[in-house]
């Protein structure tokens, strides 16, 4: 989150991400491992309702992640309210909710053991990675930029939020499908639960083709993201560019980071660890 809002003035929106994106890795966790179907149609429909009580609904554990998910937003809320902003958090609200309509989505195909094509794939997987989400929450605490339009703008599937949902879902995708998607299946005591496909697998069993030439070809797709990027980012007309350059770029940017050659997110001893201690504890000296 630090790549994403480094600006010493924009601290409140970098607490809000950092605290955003641990509980959407939660709430990812337990679309994919912990709940059953049932459980999850339970869970998302808590979500949709954002209310204390929909707690009443869901079983222990589950209580316990949805009473953080009110108490970070109220949070917020009150943040935004102190500015006259209530209806920021609205917004991020409603991009956490299409969020957990996604991944009930592809629970759907995982517990019906269905298959979608590249493109069903991509037309829900583009939400579930999350950037829409994380974009629109990273506008919170941006002051007098962060407008009703600013808003609308994020949520209204730009271009460039379109292209950097592609660098997010299929850099995860290929960084981590061997780990962390078609063979990420464990027994959790009371049922069998796992991950949807990725984008390889689809690609692979939607065209016929190895593993390798399928990612030659995902590469080819977040390449010509990263053109569709810079080319809104010549012309940013349409939002402030503050929040164009600084947000929705350097997000793309750090998710290219974590998701370089590896998965850096899941296992941030390899590289993450250093890029970490070389910004925060060890910083470049300037005399």
């Amino acid at each position: 989150m630090m790549g994403v809002c480094f600006e010493p003035q924009y601290y409140f929106a970098r607490m809000s991400l950092t605290k955003v994106i641990t509980l959407t890795s939660i709430m990812d966790n337990i679309y994919d491992i912990y709940g059953t179907f049932d459980e999850l149609v339970l869970f998302t429909d808590a979500i949709e309702r954002w209310e204390i009580r929909a707690l009443d609904q869901l079983p222990d554990y589950m209580k316990l992640y949805y009473q953080a998910l009110l108490d970070v937003y109220n949070m917020i809320d009150d943040e935004m309210a102190k500015e006259g902003k209530s209806c920021a958090t609205d917004y991020a609200k409603t991009s956490m909710k299409n969020l957990a309509r996604s991944y009930i989505n592809e629970a759907k195909w995982f517990h019906s053991g269905y298959a979608p094509s590249v493109e069903e794939y991509m037309s829900v997987a583009l939400v579930s990675g999350g950037y829409e989400m994380l974009a629109a929450t990273s506008f919170l605490g941006m002051g007098e930029l962060a407008t009703k339009e600013a808003f609308e703008w994020v949520l209204s599937d730009h271009l460039i939020i379109q292209a950097a949902s592609v660098i997010c879902r299929l850099m995860d995708d290929m960084a981590s499908h061997k780990s962390c998607r078609l063979c990420h299946i464990v027994i959790v005591g009371r049922a069998t639960a796992g991950d949807a496909p990725s984008a390889v697998e689809c690609y692979m069993k939607q065209h016929g083709v190895t593993e390798d030439e399928a990612l030659v070809e995902l590469r080819k797709l977040v390449t010509n993201a990263w053109k569709d990027m810079n080319v809104a980012c010549l012309h940013p007309i349409e939002t402030p560019i503050p929040l164009l350059i600084m947000r929705v770029l350097n997000l793309a940017r750090a998710i290219d980071v974590l998701y370089k050659d590896e998965d850096n997110y899941t296992n941030p001893e390899t590289k993450l660890k250093g890029y970490i201690t070389s910004v925060i504890i060890n910083p470049l000296q300037i005399n």
